[in-house]
């Protein structure tokens, strides 16, 4: 299957580079099966031995299959020092990554999937919320975002009404900007770095940038994870696999503004590669 550029050309994260200086990789994207090899500098390539842009971004081996235009996504947040940089793992889900990135931006299943954590009923309400494609820089932005959550970090005590911004910087780079408990005038960060593995397999690099420096490392990790787990089970019972982008495939609530948004994009970049849309095409 021919990979259209605005995936082919993307970067994508495929591992901690710490893992990778360790030994050898072997992993997949985009249909693609991949070495990243360690040592200074790690480099990688496909396995028939065509080698492939690297950069070390965030604590990840980025890659792209590719010719990118530009370097992996800006996060300011990544470079000030009094924060807690937060490697969560990966996740491999059975699911297309594009759903995956979709999921990350819904706030009204929180009360439903992360009851008591990140929502409750019965606070179900999703509050009218700004959704805009910025053509200056080409990235979905949900921003005025407003969810009461029990628990909206693991360093917050009791309940409160978190505030959220949401970026999405690649069609499969996604950033959360929310309410900080520990810094009034300050986000914690939560970024989703998305490898698609196949039009319905991807592994999920979920990282974080917090201001945090009472909570247990292992604990950031496990309660980042609780929640991940717990979207895993509704991502992989999703139909179809894939993500349609067709008018009317599935029909928006006033809530999915977001979802509007992205997919809307996605169809202006021509992205195909994990969509029914794709679906199709390998079929022809």
């Amino acid at each position: 299957m021919d990979l259209e550029p605005a995936i082919r050309d993307e970067w994508y994260v495929v591992g901690a580079t710490a893992a990778c200086r360790e030994a050898p990789v072997r992993t997949r994207l985009l249909g693609t099966d991949i070495v990243v090899s360690g040592g200074d500098p790690v480099s990688a390539r496909t396995a028939s031995g065509r080698d492939l842009p690297v950069r070390l971004r965030y604590g990840c081996v980025w890659v792209s299959l590719g010719a990118p235009e530009a370097e992996p996504p800006a996060i300011p947040e990544a470079d000030e020092d009094d924060r807690r940089h937060v490697l969560c793992g990966a996740v491999g889900l059975r699911a297309s990554g594009l759903r995956i990135v979709e999921n990350f931006l819904d706030m009204a299943h929180f009360p439903f999937v992360h009851t008591n954590i990140l929502g409750a009923e019965p606070h179900t309400e999703v509050l009218h919320y700004t959704t805009e494609i910025r053509r200056d820089v080409d990235e979905v932005w949900a921003t005025n975002c407003r969810f009461f959550q029990p628990q909206a970090a693991l360093s917050a005590k009791g309940g409160i009404e978190t505030q959220y911004q949401y970026r999405v910087a690649t069609p499969h780079v996604t950033m959360l900007y929310k309410t900080c408990p520990n810094a009034a005038n300050r986000w914690d960060v939560i970024c989703l770095f998305v490898q698609p593995l196949d039009p319905d397999r991807c592994r999920a690099h979920p990282v974080m940038f917090l201001i945090d420096d009472a909570s247990r490392l292992t604990d950031l990790v496990a309660f980042q994870q609780v929640i991940f787990l717990q979207d895993r089970i509704i991502l992989e019972n999703q139909r179809p696999v894939l993500l349609p982008l067709e008018p009317r495939a599935e029909i928006p609530t006033r809530a999915d503004s977001s979802s509007v948004a992205y997919r809307r994009w996605l169809k202006e970049k021509g992205v195909r590669y994990g969509t029914t849309i794709g679906e199709s095409s390998a079929a022809a």
